[in-house]
């Protein structure tokens, strides 16, 4: 069973990185967001969406309850949001 608590603080902390998908075993999600992250780092911009999409899914994570958060993102596997 995969930790909220984990995901969440992972998503908020390292988000930009893809932490909390790579946590989750969302491979292919958290790949897109590390390449983002490193090959347009040059940008600025791109690491700084991707890690405003790691808060947001993190904040997501910490509200849910354990069994919603367990049925939506362990279960069913729902890769974005």
């Amino acid at each position: 069973m995969k930790s909220k608590t984990t995901a969440g603080i992972l998503g908020i902390l390292l988000g930009c990185f893809g932490a909390h998908k790579f946590y989750l075993g969302y491979t292919k999600e958290a790949v897109i967001m590390l390449l983002v992250s490193l090959l347009l780092s040059w940008t600025g911009i791109a690491p700084g969406i991707m890690g405003i999409i790691g808060l947001v899914e993190g904040i997501m994570y910490l509200t849910k309850s354990d069994e919603e958060f367990q049925y939506t993102y362990v279960d069913n596997q729902k890769g974005w949001f």
